[in-house]
């Protein structure tokens, strides 16, 4: 029985030192070459630097990005630099960190990579050279990558210019959201000048007109309208509940109510599931307010609006239909193509592409619409959107 146990003990041991070289060796069997090999290694080091670069030239971003583009060029040390000021220095030899600024100059002001001799005094010191090449961002230079080594190379300087060229295409993509971010809040700014002028003078009408046969509805006419426009005026915020945005929207019709009286009819079916779904701000009330416009403007006959918002399992379905003119479909397409035409609808191309922008291209507005048959919008929100708040 000892020599079984003894015996067992051997193969047990011998399966572990088996499995321990069969761990070890893996990595080494999950490329067929070495040229497979490093290349995984590359994509997947400037895949890690990506993310901090999309955050700009910022410090705290700039020295997790530099540790990654060091790897990427295997020098001693590299810094990374604004226009003003040196925002990230990684490795050793950081008493060179003062004078990057002043070896940055040239590049600045030609735009192109330079190589300069440091001549490093200190004994051992690993950085003699840096390489210098700039940050581009639509032409502009806005920093410098420094790579500093022992001695330099043609393969060192053409090494450093690639990588500052992707760095630079990272930044330019990290421009790109933040003007796009800036071209939705000034559109959200239009949206509201929109609102502004037409309605605030019919609506102050209305309520003028209630003044002194019924106070009471003058007054309560009067909150409304204060509530409307403290909401969409508000100065925070991207993203509201769909309960807040209906809340509005309430207070809106109430205002057209008063100026259309028995002329605008109003059906509201919502489920209650979906009152508390994030949604982007300012992007359901246009719409309504483009249902008053084509469902009563040019009729003579009373004008019906259905707003419905139903709860469909991951998703809010919110349609806004109305019984008025209609929309010309050609007008319409331009419109949702980003071309200003205020024939097909009040901010339409605007909230259509904010919800592409937040949710993807399968969320955008869906019109069914034809001049003299009435217009029929829908929208459908994620009721569960990871990083949306209001």
């Amino acid at each position: 029985m000892t020599g079984l146990l003894a015996v067992g003990a051997i193969l047990l041991v011998g399966a572990a030192i088996v499995f321990v070289l069969w761990r070890g060796s893996g990595p080494r069997q999950d490329f067929l070459t070495e040229a497979q090999r490093i290349t995984f290694e590359t994509l997947h080091t400037a895949w890690s630097a990506a993310p901090p670069l999309r955050a700009g030239l910022v410090p705290e971003a700039a020295k997790k990005s530099a540790r990654h583009l060091r790897t990427l060029l295997d020098t001693p040390a590299l810094a990374l630099t604004d226009e003003v000021e040196v925002v990230a220095w990684e490795g050793v030899g950081e008493h060179h960190s003062a004078d990057t600024m002043r070896l940055a100059q040239e590049v600045f002001s030609t735009g192109r990579t330079r190589a300069f001799d440091i001549g490093c005094t200190l004994p051992d010191c690993p950085v003699q050279i840096a390489v210098v090449a700039p940050l581009t961002v639509e032409g502009h230079v806005v920093g410098v990558l420094a790579a500093y080594s022992r001695e330099a190379s043609a393969g060192l300087v053409r090494a450093t210019n690639e990588v500052a060229r992707w760095a630079s295409g990272q930044l330019e993509l990290a421009e790109l959201d933040r003007s796009r971010t800036r071209l939705v809040e000034a559109e959200v700014r239009a949206l509201r000048a929109q609102i502004s002028p037409h309605f605030i003078y019919n609506s102050l009408s209305a309520i003028a007109s209630y003044v002194r046969t019924n106070p009471e509805r003058a007054r309560t006419l009067l909150l409304d309208f204060a509530d409307f426009t403290r909401y969409s005026f508000r100065r925070h915020g991207d993203f509201t509940t769909l309960a807040e945005e209906l809340k509005s929207i309430d207070q809106y019709l109430a205002l057209e109510r008063a100026r259309f009286g028995e002329r605008l009819t109003v059906t509201l079916q919502i489920a209650p599931e979906v009152l508390s779904v994030t949604v982007p701000f300012l992007c359901l009330q246009p719409l309504v307010e483009n249902a008053v416009r084509h469902g009563m403007e040019g009729k003579v006959e009373p004008g019906h609006i259905q707003i419905l918002a139903a709860d469909a399992g991951a998703e809010a379905h919110i349609t806004i239909e109305d019984d008025g003119i209609g929309m010309d479909p050609e007008a319409l397409r331009r419109t949702l193509a980003g071309q200003v035409d205020e024939t097909a609808g009040i901010g339409l191309g605007n909230i259509d592409e904010r919800l592409r922008r937040f949710y993807g291209d399968d969320y955008g507005l869906v019109v069914e619409t034809a001049q003299g048959l009435g217009t029929k919008i829908s929208v459908r929100f994620p009721k569960y959107q990871h990083g949306l708040h209001p």
